[in-house]
Protein backbone atom coordinates (compact mmCIF):
# COMPACT_ATOMS: atom_id res chain seq x y z
CA UNK A 1 0.00 0.00 0.00
CA UNK A 2 1.45 3.34 -1.04
CA UNK A 3 1.31 5.72 1.89
CA UNK A 4 0.10 8.61 -0.26
CA UNK A 5 -3.13 6.73 -0.98
CA UNK A 6 -4.33 7.83 2.45
CA UNK A 7 -5.46 11.10 0.85
CA UNK A 8 -8.98 9.69 0.70
CA UNK A 9 -9.00 9.53 4.49
CA UNK A 10 -10.69 12.86 5.40
CA UNK A 11 -13.70 12.14 3.21
CA UNK A 12 -13.90 8.59 4.52
CA UNK A 13 -13.76 9.79 8.11
CA UNK A 14 -16.49 12.31 7.43
CA UNK A 15 -18.71 9.58 6.03
CA UNK A 16 -17.94 7.37 8.98
CA UNK A 17 -18.47 9.87 11.74
CA UNK A 18 -20.57 12.87 10.68
CA UNK A 19 -23.94 11.16 10.85
CA UNK A 20 -25.24 12.73 14.02
CA UNK A 21 -24.38 13.15 17.70
CA UNK A 22 -26.38 14.47 20.62
CA UNK A 23 -25.05 16.77 23.35
CA UNK A 24 -23.34 15.12 26.30
CA UNK A 25 -24.96 15.19 29.74
CA UNK A 26 -21.93 15.26 32.00
CA UNK A 27 -19.16 17.32 30.41
CA UNK A 28 -16.97 19.26 32.86
CA UNK A 29 -18.14 17.23 35.86
CA UNK A 30 -15.33 17.26 38.45
CA UNK A 31 -14.80 13.65 39.45
CA UNK A 32 -13.80 13.69 43.13
CA UNK A 33 -11.56 10.63 42.57
CA UNK A 34 -9.39 12.49 40.05
CA UNK A 35 -6.04 13.67 41.46
CA UNK A 36 -5.47 17.39 40.97
CA UNK A 37 -2.53 19.73 40.56
CA UNK A 38 -2.38 22.82 42.81
CA UNK A 39 -4.27 24.84 40.19
CA UNK A 40 -7.13 22.34 40.18
CA UNK A 41 -6.39 20.67 36.84
CA UNK A 42 -6.37 16.86 36.55
CA UNK A 43 -2.95 15.45 37.40
CA UNK A 44 -2.49 13.11 34.46
CA UNK A 45 0.96 11.97 35.62
CA UNK A 46 -0.26 10.84 39.03
CA UNK A 47 -0.10 7.18 39.97
CA UNK A 48 -2.49 4.88 38.14
CA UNK A 49 -5.43 3.80 40.30
CA UNK A 50 -6.04 0.22 41.41
CA UNK A 51 -9.15 -1.77 42.18
CA UNK A 52 -10.02 -3.30 45.54
CA UNK A 53 -8.61 -6.55 44.16
CA UNK A 54 -5.25 -4.86 43.57
CA UNK A 55 -5.44 -4.84 39.78
CA UNK A 56 -4.80 -1.70 37.72
CA UNK A 57 -8.11 0.10 37.18
CA UNK A 58 -8.53 0.94 33.50
CA UNK A 59 -11.84 2.72 34.03
CA UNK A 60 -12.27 6.11 32.40
CA UNK A 61 -12.98 7.94 29.17
CA UNK A 62 -10.12 7.43 26.71
CA UNK A 63 -9.08 8.85 23.35
CA UNK A 64 -6.25 7.68 21.13
CA UNK A 65 -3.27 10.04 21.10
CA UNK A 66 -3.68 11.92 17.81
CA UNK A 67 -1.02 12.08 15.14
CA UNK A 68 0.04 15.73 14.61
CA UNK A 69 -1.11 17.45 11.41
CA UNK A 70 2.45 17.96 10.17
CA UNK A 71 3.09 14.23 10.44
CA UNK A 72 -0.23 13.43 8.74
CA UNK A 73 0.73 15.67 5.82
CA UNK A 74 4.15 14.05 5.57
CA UNK A 75 2.58 10.60 5.46
CA UNK A 76 -0.48 11.21 3.33
CA UNK A 77 0.07 14.44 1.39
CA UNK A 78 -0.41 18.18 1.92
CA UNK A 79 -4.10 18.05 1.06
CA UNK A 80 -4.91 15.48 3.74
CA UNK A 81 -6.88 18.11 5.69
CA UNK A 82 -8.67 19.54 2.65
CA UNK A 83 -11.98 18.19 3.93
CA UNK A 84 -12.30 18.50 7.70
CA UNK A 85 -15.36 18.31 9.93
CA UNK A 86 -15.23 20.36 13.17
CA UNK A 87 -14.29 18.03 16.00
CA UNK A 88 -13.31 15.29 13.53
CA UNK A 89 -10.26 16.89 11.94
CA UNK A 90 -7.52 14.72 10.50
CA UNK A 91 -5.21 15.56 13.42
CA UNK A 92 -7.72 14.20 15.95
CA UNK A 93 -7.13 10.60 14.88
CA UNK A 94 -4.29 8.09 14.82
CA UNK A 95 -2.32 7.56 11.63
CA UNK A 96 -3.11 3.85 11.99
CA UNK A 97 -6.79 4.67 11.67
CA UNK A 98 -6.00 5.82 8.14
CA UNK A 99 -3.62 3.00 7.23
CA UNK A 100 -3.07 0.14 9.65
CA UNK A 101 -0.18 -1.18 7.52
CA UNK A 102 1.64 2.14 7.66
CA UNK A 103 4.76 0.64 9.22
CA UNK A 104 5.32 -1.64 6.22
CA UNK A 105 7.04 -0.66 3.01
CA UNK A 106 4.85 -1.52 0.00
CA UNK A 107 7.16 -4.34 -1.03
CA UNK A 108 6.99 -5.83 2.48
CA UNK A 109 3.21 -5.74 2.83
CA UNK A 110 1.83 -8.87 4.56
CA UNK A 111 -1.32 -8.85 2.44
CA UNK A 112 -2.07 -12.03 0.55
CA UNK A 113 -3.39 -11.68 -3.02
CA UNK A 114 -6.89 -12.35 -1.71
CA UNK A 115 -6.61 -9.41 0.68
CA UNK A 116 -5.21 -7.14 -2.02
CA UNK A 117 -8.18 -7.92 -4.26
CA UNK A 118 -10.68 -7.04 -1.51
CA UNK A 119 -8.69 -3.92 -0.68
CA UNK A 120 -8.95 -2.69 -4.28
CA UNK A 121 -12.72 -3.09 -4.11
CA UNK A 122 -12.85 -1.16 -0.84
CA UNK A 123 -10.83 1.71 -2.34
CA UNK A 124 -13.72 2.32 -4.73
CA UNK A 125 -16.33 2.03 -1.99
CA UNK A 126 -17.26 3.81 1.26
CA UNK A 127 -16.87 2.69 4.83
CA UNK A 128 -19.71 0.41 5.96
CA UNK A 129 -20.58 3.04 8.58
CA UNK A 130 -21.94 5.22 5.76
CA UNK A 131 -24.84 2.77 5.77
CA UNK A 132 -25.13 2.95 9.58
CA UNK A 133 -23.19 -0.28 10.08
CA UNK A 134 -20.64 -0.61 12.91
CA UNK A 135 -17.05 0.49 12.37
CA UNK A 136 -15.56 -2.50 14.19
CA UNK A 137 -12.20 -3.25 15.78
CA UNK A 138 -9.58 -1.96 16.09
CA UNK A 139 -10.63 1.05 13.98
CA UNK A 140 -13.36 2.13 16.41
CA UNK A 141 -10.72 3.31 18.89
CA UNK A 142 -8.44 4.98 16.33
CA UNK A 143 -10.70 7.86 15.26
CA UNK A 144 -11.92 11.15 16.74
CA UNK A 145 -14.45 9.67 19.11
CA UNK A 146 -13.73 8.37 22.61
CA UNK A 147 -14.32 5.06 24.33
CA UNK A 148 -15.31 4.54 27.95
CA UNK A 149 -14.05 1.64 30.04
CA UNK A 150 -16.02 0.42 33.05
CA UNK A 151 -14.08 -2.20 35.01
CA UNK A 152 -15.77 -4.60 37.41
CA UNK A 153 -14.66 -7.92 38.93
CA UNK A 154 -15.09 -10.54 36.22
CA UNK A 155 -16.15 -8.18 33.44
CA UNK A 156 -14.79 -5.11 31.68
CA UNK A 157 -17.24 -3.12 29.58
CA UNK A 158 -15.96 -0.92 26.76
CA UNK A 159 -18.47 1.65 25.50
CA UNK A 160 -17.63 2.78 21.96
CA UNK A 161 -18.88 6.25 21.11
CA UNK A 162 -18.62 5.79 17.35
CA UNK A 163 -21.28 3.10 17.27
CA UNK A 164 -23.00 3.55 20.64
CA UNK A 165 -21.90 -0.06 20.99
CA UNK A 166 -20.94 -1.98 24.11
CA UNK A 167 -18.08 -4.47 24.01
CA UNK A 168 -17.78 -7.05 26.78
CA UNK A 169 -14.42 -8.42 27.92
CA UNK A 170 -14.91 -11.33 30.30
CA UNK A 171 -12.22 -11.68 32.96
CA UNK A 172 -13.95 -14.42 34.99
CA UNK A 173 -11.78 -17.23 33.67
CA UNK A 174 -14.07 -18.47 30.92
CA UNK A 175 -12.64 -19.80 27.67
CA UNK A 176 -13.28 -18.50 24.18
CA UNK A 177 -16.15 -20.25 22.37
CA UNK A 178 -15.10 -23.06 20.07
CA UNK A 179 -17.58 -22.29 17.29
CA UNK A 180 -18.63 -18.65 17.69
CA UNK A 181 -21.36 -17.09 15.62
CA UNK A 182 -19.63 -14.29 13.65
CA UNK A 183 -20.33 -10.78 14.99
CA UNK A 184 -19.08 -7.21 14.57
CA UNK A 185 -17.05 -7.11 17.80
CA UNK A 186 -16.37 -10.78 18.36
CA UNK A 187 -16.04 -12.59 21.70
CA UNK A 188 -13.46 -11.34 24.17
CA UNK A 189 -11.81 -12.83 27.24
CA UNK A 190 -9.12 -11.14 29.29
CA UNK A 191 -6.47 -12.06 31.83
CA UNK A 192 -3.88 -10.16 33.80
CA UNK A 193 -0.18 -10.63 33.21
CA UNK A 194 1.28 -8.52 35.97
CA UNK A 195 -0.11 -5.02 35.42
CA UNK A 196 -1.03 -5.69 31.78
CA UNK A 197 -4.50 -6.77 30.69
CA UNK A 198 -4.25 -9.23 27.80
CA UNK A 199 -7.44 -9.57 25.74
CA UNK A 200 -8.09 -12.36 23.22
CA UNK A 201 -10.90 -11.81 20.71
CA UNK A 202 -12.23 -14.17 18.05
CA UNK A 203 -15.52 -14.69 16.24
CA UNK A 204 -15.60 -11.65 13.98
CA UNK A 205 -17.64 -11.32 10.83
CA UNK A 206 -15.76 -10.03 7.78
CA UNK A 207 -17.85 -6.90 7.19
CA UNK A 208 -15.80 -4.22 8.93
CA UNK A 209 -12.56 -2.59 7.74
CA UNK A 210 -9.29 -2.38 9.63
CA UNK A 211 -8.79 1.27 8.60
CA UNK A 212 -10.60 4.00 6.67
CA UNK A 213 -8.86 3.21 3.37
CA UNK A 214 -10.17 -0.33 3.40
CA UNK A 215 -7.70 -2.99 4.52
CA UNK A 216 -9.91 -6.04 5.07
CA UNK A 217 -10.04 -8.92 7.50
CA UNK A 218 -11.68 -12.32 7.39
CA UNK A 219 -13.76 -14.27 9.89
CA UNK A 220 -10.54 -15.99 10.93
CA UNK A 221 -9.12 -12.78 12.45
CA UNK A 222 -7.76 -13.17 15.97
CA UNK A 223 -7.00 -10.01 17.95
CA UNK A 224 -4.66 -9.93 20.93
CA UNK A 225 -4.68 -6.60 22.77
CA UNK A 226 -2.44 -5.59 25.64
CA UNK A 227 -3.54 -2.71 27.88
CA UNK A 228 -1.20 -1.13 30.42
CA UNK A 229 -2.09 2.03 32.31
CA UNK A 230 1.22 3.84 32.65
CA UNK A 231 -0.09 6.52 35.00
CA UNK A 232 -3.38 8.23 35.73
CA UNK A 233 -3.70 9.85 32.31
CA UNK A 234 -1.97 7.51 29.84
CA UNK A 235 -2.54 3.93 28.72
CA UNK A 236 -0.44 1.91 26.30
CA UNK A 237 -2.44 -0.25 23.90
CA UNK A 238 -0.76 -2.85 21.73
CA UNK A 239 -2.90 -4.70 19.17
CA UNK A 240 -1.73 -7.75 17.27
CA UNK A 241 -3.80 -8.86 14.28
CA UNK A 242 -3.48 -12.47 13.21
CA UNK A 243 -5.56 -13.31 10.13
CA UNK A 244 -3.94 -16.23 8.25
CA UNK A 245 -6.59 -16.22 5.53
CA UNK A 246 -5.71 -12.71 4.32
CA UNK A 247 -2.26 -11.92 5.74
CA UNK A 248 1.00 -13.84 5.57
CA UNK A 249 1.96 -13.10 9.17
CA UNK A 250 0.62 -11.37 12.29
CA UNK A 251 1.33 -7.64 12.65
CA UNK A 252 1.17 -5.25 15.58
CA UNK A 253 0.31 -1.58 16.06
CA UNK A 254 1.14 0.33 19.23
CA UNK A 255 -0.64 3.49 20.35
CA UNK A 256 -1.13 5.51 23.52
CA UNK A 257 -4.56 6.45 24.81
CA UNK A 258 -5.06 9.63 26.82
CA UNK A 259 -7.58 9.99 29.63
CA UNK A 260 -10.31 12.55 28.97
CA UNK A 261 -10.69 13.71 32.56
CA UNK A 262 -13.87 15.51 33.64
CA UNK A 263 -15.51 14.35 30.43
CA UNK A 264 -17.89 11.67 29.26
CA UNK A 265 -18.94 9.70 26.23
CA UNK A 266 -21.43 11.24 23.80
CA UNK A 267 -24.59 9.61 22.56
CA UNK A 268 -24.18 8.74 18.88
CA UNK A 269 -27.14 8.22 16.58
CA UNK A 270 -26.91 7.15 12.95
CA UNK A 271 -29.99 9.18 12.18
CA UNK A 272 -32.65 7.83 9.86
CA UNK A 273 -33.60 11.44 9.03
CA UNK A 274 -30.00 12.57 8.39
CA UNK A 275 -29.78 15.34 5.78
CA UNK A 276 -26.06 15.63 5.00
CA UNK A 277 -25.35 12.47 3.01
CA UNK A 278 -26.93 13.69 -0.22
CA UNK A 279 -24.57 16.68 -0.24
CA UNK A 280 -21.38 14.64 0.17
CA UNK A 281 -19.38 13.89 -2.96
CA UNK A 282 -16.58 11.32 -3.00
Amino acid sequence: MNRKSGRRAPVAIMLACALGCAQAQWLNYRDPKTPRTPDGKPNLTARAPRTREGKPDLSGVWHVQPTPLQEMKRLFGDDVDKVDVPGMEIDTISKYGVNILLDFKPEDSPMRPEAAAIFRLHLADSLPSKSCLPIGLPLDTMLSEVSKIVQTPGLIVMMLENDSAVRQIHTDGRKLPQDPSPSWFGYSVGKWEGDTLVVDTVGFNNKSWLDVIGHPHSEAMHLVERYRRRDFGHMYVETTIDDPMLYTRPFTVKVTHELQADSDILEYICAENEKDNSHIKN
